[in-house]
């Protein structure tokens, strides 16, 4: 037996892109339903950048300005230095750049929860079905039907709905029924160990390193906790990227395959910074996860009719450039957008998809290119990385920070 339940507009995931995706809709007074496979949903990964236009619209358009500064680090600068932890170049950051919004680092999980919460709060308790996989879609002549399993009672439930936004991640299953033949991952050639640690501080508590030496290894590491501020502490959410062209499979690709400090510290065994112990803080990690760097090449387009794809449904990309989440959440606020401007939803998801479609194939290219000019860089003597630096991101803060559009 199905049983049947009316939706205005469905959401497949409940992650930070579907989530701030029902926010956003509720924002301009449209309702909406998030399905999550999960049974629970728990504060899952570690450390992400949202960029000040994210920000905005999280603060100015949904009100969650206080709550993401409770919780979050407005980070004021971008450091690079070799491995020894020499400064190479430094960059102002969010406000310390001009930015009217800071650039906030913060535990993805944490991020995730707030915004759940929020659409709790706003939408009501029963806005986010969990334990609910959706199998398939398909359209209807008012709308779509997506059809979807209850794991808690094992029964089949079919939704009806003006609309459908695959916010389902990079393995959406939206994204598989739309484009069958559109769903291999592309390899980066680069192996990522993440993880988190409590220290007692951290430089001034409010920047990002960039690390690289000589054989293309690289470390990204930063404060992601006003918590932990608050108490004299940082927590440190840090990434070694390790060229690697070992094959994968796409069950490697995941925010919950454990990694070990065995497999990260011969990476990093010549490393020495005075100002930071690097195998303690590795050594003390309480989590270390791993898998591939990979992204996708663009799709030429996302949706069909009343059926689109929101974040890494869309457009999943590295992790270089810090972009992912901060994507999702202006997809989430153009798509609400233009959904409430106009009665034709197929109209308004077509406008969404405008909008939002190049300026996101363009962020893919820079990520890529960013990477590549990051590993030639190793090669480069000394003396040339400060100029090769500021010209590899002047090149990509254009990029992302004037996109194109329509």
């Amino acid at each position: 037996m199905t049983t049947a339940i009316t939706a205005d507009i469905l959401i497949a995931g409940a992650g930070i892109g579907g989530l701030t995706t029902a926010l956003a809709l509720n924002a301009h007074g449209i309702n909406a339903t998030v399905l999550e496979a999960a049974d629970e949903i728990r504060p899952l990964g570690v450390g992400i950048n949202i960029q000040p236009p994210a920000i905005a619209e999280l603060t100015a358009t949904l009100g969650l300005g206080d709550a993401l500064a409770a919780t979050a680090i407005p980070t004021r600068e971008h450091l690079y230095v070799d491995h020894t932890g020499t400064k190479l170049w430094n960059e102002p950051r969010g406000l310390a750049a001009g930015h009217r919004y800071p650039q906030y680092s913060i535990h993805r999980g944490h991020l995730q929860m707030l915004l759940l919460t929020a659409v709790r709060d706003r939408l009501g308790p029963d806005a986010v079905r969990t334990g609910t996989r959706l199998h398939t879609f398909e359209h209807t002549p008012s709308g779509i039907r997506a059809h979807a399993h209850d794991q808690a009672t094992d029964t089949a439930i079919a939704f009806e709905a003006r609309a459908l936004i695959g916010a389902d991640g990079l393995h959406s299953v939206v994204r598989a029924q739309l484009h069958p033949d559109r769903t291999p991952l592309s390899a980066g050639g680069m192996q990522m160990w993440r993880g988190l640690v409590e220290l007692d501080g951290f430089l001034d508590g409010r920047t990002m390193i960039v690390a690289s030496d000589d054989d293309g290894t690289r470390m990204v590491a930063y404060p992601i906790s006003a918590r932990h501020a608050a108490r004299g502490k940082a927590l440190l959410n840090w990434v070694c990227l390790v060229p690697d062209s070992t094959p994968y499979t796409s069950g490697d690709v995941g925010l919950n395959r454990t990694g070990h400090v065995d497999e990260v510290l011969p990476h990093l065994a010549h490393w020495n910074f005075d100002w930071l112990d690097i195998r303690d803080m590795l050594a003390r990690s309480s989590q270390i996860l791993r898998y591939p760097m990979v992204d996708r090449d663009p799709l030429a387009g996302w949706g069909d009719g009343r059926v689109t794809l929101l974040g890494d449904a869309a457009h999943p990309m590295y992790p270089i450039g810090a972009n992912g989440a901060s994507q999702a959440i202006l997809d989430a606020a153009a798509l609400a957008t233009e959904l409430a401007g106009h009665g034709d939803v197929a109209t308004a998801l077509d406008g969404y998809e405008g909008v939002r479609r190049r300026a996101t194939t363009a962020i893919i290219q820079a990520n890529r290119d960013m990477d590549h000019a990051e590993r030639a860089m190793a090669a480069r003597p000394d003396k040339d990385k400060a100029a090769t630096i500021a010209a590899v991101t002047s090149s990509y803060r254009a990029t992302v920070e004037h996109p194109a559009q329509g």
